[in-house]
């Protein structure tokens, strides 16, 4: 939340229109930034106007009305409030943006949601290292953003790749990241056996690639090397 909140602080004072969701934590935090640098924000909503949520970010709202931005919803008054609203909402505001900033996400987290339509869309993805969701999308391709001017420079075209990390060569790490295929999954037993390494020691070793950004975890427990695995160095 505080990087969310230093990153639309700063960004809106260099005259960038923070959009976000409203919805409690990261959103909150990045409409905060943009009103503590006395800048317009815009809040797209999964619900209609009249039915505003969620009810606790009213006072919010308000302040964002009164600071010259604008609460946006594309469901009409006297909507109930529905689940599948919300990815909606999201490609709405994947939609008004220019760039998308992904700053916390777990694996299943509604974030990426937003940064699949931007994908769609043709925007430019941002995301910030250091949980799941986020690390995944850095490694197809995202590009780092760690500060405002990391975002500034991806939207003109300057994008920063995250770095291949190095693995020691003949380490556990190493040899079962080497045992992992890029394009054809594999379960747990099968990479233990390629890598030589004990199975709960395996399952230990991808966890921490998959967190990393090296692997991802497809269905049926099996896993595929990510392109950042795929450019990763052994020394």
């Amino acid at each position: 939340m505080k990087r969310a909140h230093g990153l639309a602080k700063e960004l809106s004072s260099c005259g960038a229109l923070v959009i976000s969701g409203g919805a409690l934590g990261v959103d909150t935090a990045a409409h905060l930034g943009a009103l503590a640098a006395s800048a317009p924000t815009a809040v797209v909503l999964g619900t209609s106007l009249d039915n505003p949520y969620p009810s606790r970010n009213l006072p919010l709202f308000g302040d964002v009305v009164r600071g010259g931005g604008a609460l946006v919803t594309p469901f009409p008054m006297g909507s109930p409030v529905l689940r599948w609203q919300f990815p909606r909402r999201n490609r709405v505001i994947a939609g008004m943006a220019d760039i998308v900033v992904v700053v916390e996400a777990s694996p299943k987290s509604g974030a990426l949601y937003t940064a699949q339509a931007a994908s769609d869309y043709g925007r430019t993805i941002c995301a910030c290292p250091g949980s799941p969701g986020a690390d995944a999308l850095l490694a197809q391709g995202a590009s780092v953003a760690e500060t405002a001017d990391d975002v500034v420079s991806a939207l003109a075209g300057r994008s920063r790749a995250r770095e291949a990390p190095v693995l020691e060569a003949g380490s556990e790490a190493a040899r079962v990241l080497s045992a992992v295929d890029p394009t054809l999954p594999r379960s747990v037993e099968s990479i233990s056996a390629t890598a030589g390494v004990a199975s709960v020691r395996t399952a230990s070793v991808l966890f921490h690639l998959e967190v990393d950004g090296l692997v991802f975890a497809v269905p049926g427990g099996r896993y595929v090397r990510s392109s950042l695995g795929s450019r990763t160095i052994t020394m």
